[in-house]
């Protein structure tokens, strides 16, 4: 079926899928989120802790980090704010570009990481990677692969 302007409907099965898709996604970053307050972070925190965790030097430039966890510059700069307060990041001036800024893991961010991440990846498995058969994950990977792909292709558009 289609709209007046052209733009096809979704069918009963393809509202389904999207309608669960949608569901899945906002109750697991809800219950991963849950699962980090305990240790005074939240999502975004966590996010930008394995970011700098994962990079040489343990830092990135602020850019860089605000295009890996597709926030704003902005809002970015508030979240690193308030994780520099909490002591878990700091923030360098680039010697290269006197304009850019590094955002930094500090020891206290390193230990909170090492402390964290082995409660944060036994909340995914046991929330999401444990639930699905392997066959069903390889499945889920190779469907959603092209989605992030065409994703990623618009954002750098943007």
């Amino acid at each position: 079926m289609e709209t007046p302007t052209g733009t096809p409907w979704l069918s009963a099965d393809e509202q389904r899928t999207w309608r669960i898709h949608l569901e899945v996604s906002k109750l697991l970053t809800y219950q991963l989120e849950r699962d980090l307050q305990p240790f005074g972070l939240t999502f975004n925190d966590y996010e930008i802790l394995v970011n700098l965790s994962e990079s040489p030097e343990r830092r990135m430039r602020m850019s860089d980090l605000a295009r890996a966890t597709l926030q704003s510059k902005s809002r970015l700069s508030h979240q690193i704010s308030r994780m520099e307060r909490a002591g878990l990041v700091r923030r360098e001036n680039c010697e290269s570009d006197r304009r850019g800024l590094f955002a930094v893991l500090t020891e206290d961010g390193w230990e909170t990481m090492s402390k964290v991440a082995p409660h944060h990846v036994a909340a995914v498995r046991e929330h999401f990677i444990d639930l699905l058969p392997e066959e069903d994950l390889a499945a889920l990977r190779a469907a959603l692969a092209p989605v992030a792909e065409r994703l990623r292709a618009v954002r750098g558009k943007i």
